[in-house]
């Protein structure tokens, strides 16, 4: 069983790189780096909630999980 603390540290590492892709991709596409910034704060906070919760409901379920 993983820790909340080791979720929650898989969860914000994974959410910083995500964001800098994000943000990266939105200003090639736009030029507009406030947008780009605005978009990446609105996805890193609404992603950071959302994957910390989709991983705690995995560590729920056995499927998959072999024990020895």
């Amino acid at each position: 069983m993983e820790t909340h603390k080791r979720s929650i540290a898989k969860t914000i590492s994974f959410r910083i790189l995500a964001t800098i892709i994000t943000i990266i991709l939105v200003l090639i596409f736009t030029g507009n780096i406030a947008l780009a910034s605005v978009i990446g704060i609105v996805e890193m906070i609404t992603k950071l909630i959302a994957y910390y919760l989709h991983e705690r409901l995995w560590d729920k379920i056995a499927w998959g999980i072999r024990t020895r």
